[in-house]
């Protein structure tokens, strides 16, 4: 008899700070934020031209990662042992956004300089694109254009039960990661949350492979 696996529920990965993520959780809000702070000038660009050729007063946005945990999505985006990863139900989570007007949602597409010099790409694209260097953070962006006023910041509501897990950094000490782990399951409606530390660094299966133990 042919049997079949067990189909894997598709995630968007945010990785932040302990701090934004009691926010999103007391508040039950997630914030979209100015791409004028982003370090990659190149990307912020491309944002600021997106907002102009709208004609909007500004243009807020943020990025989640399709990709499977990597040492270089914690030492990028969070690099610090306040970061932590939000892991969403992708259905549930962009289904939120659905009604909402102005909002943009998509992948993340990858070009070389030459590519665009060649075949520049429309406005509406210009928020979801950038350098090929970049391709392996796998980004999912969410984008509002915000025609009411000049803002840095736009926060909507978003409901829990869309957060499937929640991961804590490979560099907070064990003492202060079940600190954390209380808290947050302090906070109402976040009790049955799984909350778990990464591995990534140090993980005792694969160090027993290396001196021929099992687990069996």
């Amino acid at each position: 008899m042919k049997t079949t696996s067990k189909k894997k529920i598709p995630v968007l990965r945010r990785y932040t700070s302990l701090p934004s993520l009691l926010h999103i959780l007391r508040n039950r809000q997630i914030t979209l934020l100015s791409p004028s702070s982003w370090s990659d000038r190149n990307d912020a660009f491309f944002l600021s031209q997106y907002r102009k050729r709208q004609n909007a007063s500004a243009v807020l946005a943020l990025c989640f990662s399709e990709a499977n945990e990597t040492y270089h999505h914690w030492r990028v985006f969070t690099g610090a042992s306040d970061g932590v990863c939000i892991e969403f139900n992708r259905e549930e989570f962009l289904a939120t956004f659905d009604t909402i007007p102005n909002i943009k949602k998509g992948a993340v597409k990858y070009k070389r300089i030459n590519e665009l010099a060649e075949s520049p790409p429309s406005v509406r694209r210009l928020p979801f694109m950038k350098r090929l260097p970049y391709s392996d953070e796998k980004e999912f962006r969410l984008v509002y254009v915000d025609n009411s006023g000049e803002s840095e910041a736009k926060g909507f509501q978003i409901p829990l039960t869309c957060i499937q897990r929640i991961t804590l950094n490979p560099w907070l000490p064990n003492s202060l990661a079940d600190t954390v782990k209380a808290t947050i399951r302090s906070i109402d409606g976040c009790k049955n949350i799984p909350i778990y530390q990464t591995t990534l660094l140090e993980n005792e299966r694969w160090k027993k492979s290396a001196i021929g133990e099992t687990d069996s």
